[in-house]
């Protein structure tokens, strides 16, 4: 019994010192940390077009003498900490990509890049917070390479590109990563990922066991008509006419035809376009949307009925439809068991109080192509001002994105107890 004491003991003793040990080499990164972060954010790039963000990012890592491979996925790049023991291999995943957004935040480092993006001059923004992503793996790189004696296994740092979508004609993103065998050599078993929210509070945590973020699917339709004089439209077939009955219809797949009490989903016509004069009824009528989904059974209904009510509402008006759905992003999906294991991490690394079980949210997420193949989590760290409320807050993807840097420690510490717990808890 008095062993058995003496060793409960010493490994308390030891996990304490490990403890204290990992916060002071993150309070020393911290500054590092938003000084990077700055230096994406002022430099940001496009879609697969990250080349001087990736050279930074090998060459931190290379610093720290890990071992780096680069150009995957045409701009990504990959870092790989053995630790000195054996165990599990633990990816961890950050995105690099900047959004085509002009910034108007009044900050030191704001971005003045300009680029074209489908043709169009525009301004380039890390308005979604990837920069605050790569700033904060950097860190957690440079924290778990200081530790790499104790580490109990091996460390795949995935900076990832393209996370926004690629160029029209490219491939690209983490579908491609994996293509090119990202989580192979060595295999890794679990993932890890994180996304800076701009309306959470600085010091909190959220995430969802199970369906977090939506699947997120394409379609294109193409209403097909007779055009005639708009002053006499019974002389052809009104594409306009049919394509507002077809949208109505759409919506009440959700509203009447769709099970919202087991999960959430949306279809939404974001584009239309036809015709090009006052007076005269065109002949086709384009109309281009998004479906999100949280339930692989409800997406397949989801496709099916709408390839079925887009050709028969159509024919009903005399015209055609033709629709073509893409394959999309799959659901981001937090493996449940893996959820449960890590919750406590969390909770060390923010607060029981902090970490907060919130309602799955119908963006979507790349992040779920590693997902399909490996048990993955991922969750989102706050980067709101605690001054402002969260209804006042720009959302991501806009002008006036804004993110408080002093969210980012919790970003990294988070990272680095996730690795060092699961190395800790893992039988291989």
């Amino acid at each position: 019994m008095k062993k058995l004491l003496f060793l409960t003991a010493l490994i308390s003793i030891s996990l304490h010192a490990q403890k204290q040990k990992t916060d002071k080499l993150i309070d020393q990164v911290e500054p590092k940390v938003i000084e990077w972060r700055r230096d994406f954010h002022e430099n940001p790039e496009l879609s697969n077009r990250e080349f001087e963000t990736s050279k930074k990012i090998a060459t931190h890592l290379k610093s720290l003498g890990i071992e780096v491979q680069t150009g995957v996925a045409h701009t990504g790049v990959v870092g790989i900490l053995k630790g000195g023991k054996p165990g599990p291999v633990i990816a961890l995943r950050a995105d690099i990509d900047g959004l085509p957004v002009t910034e108007r935040v009044d900050i030191a480092f704001a971005s003045k890049v300009k680029s074209t993006y489908n043709g169009i001059e525009t301004g380039v923004m890390h308005a979604c917070g990837h920069d605050t992503h790569i700033a904060m793996l950097m860190g957690t790189a440079e924290v778990l390479s200081k530790m790499r004696k104790d580490l109990k296994g091996t460390v795949k740092f995935i900076f990832q590109p393209a996370e926004e979508g690629a160029p029209e004609g490219e491939e690209g993103g983490a579908e491609l990563m994996i293509k090119e065998g990202v989580l192979k050599n060595p295999d890794v078993d679990v993932i890890f990922g994180l996304h800076i929210g701009a309306g959470i509070d600085v010091g909190k945590i959220t995430y969802k066991p199970g369906g977090t973020m939506a699947a997120a699917q394409r379609f294109v339709i193409k209403v097909h008509g007779k055009q005639t004089h708009g002053s006499r439209p019974w002389g052809g077939i009104d594409p306009i006419v049919i394509s507002a009955q077809i949208i109505n219809g759409l919506q009440t797949i959700i509203s009447r035809d769709t099970e919202l009490t087991k999960e959430a989903a949306v279809i939404t016509v974001g584009l239309i376009r036809g015709g090009v004069r006052n007076n005269i009824i065109p002949e086709e009528v384009e109309m281009i949307g998004t479906i999100r989904t949280l339930d692989y059974a409800m997406q397949k209904k989801l496709n099916d009925m709408m390839i079925f009510r887009v050709k028969a509402i159509a024919e009903s008006f005399g015209g055609t439809a033709d629709i073509e759905i893409s394959k999309g992003l799959p659901i981001t999906y937090n493996d449940k068991a893996l959820t449960a294991k890590m919750l406590p991490s969390l909770q060390k690394s923010a607060g029981v109080e902090n970490v907060i079980l919130i309602d799955a949210i119908t963006g979507a997420e790349d992040f779920s192509f590693f997902q399909k193949e490996i048990p993955g989590l991922y969750f989102f760290v706050g980067g709101k001002p605690l001054n402002v409320k969260p209804e006042d807050a720009a959302s991501h993807h806009t002008p006036d994105f804004y993110i408080d840097e002093s969210g980012l420690k919790l970003g990294v510490k988070s990272m680095v107890n996730l690795t060092i717990d699961y190395m800790n808890s893992s039988k291989k």
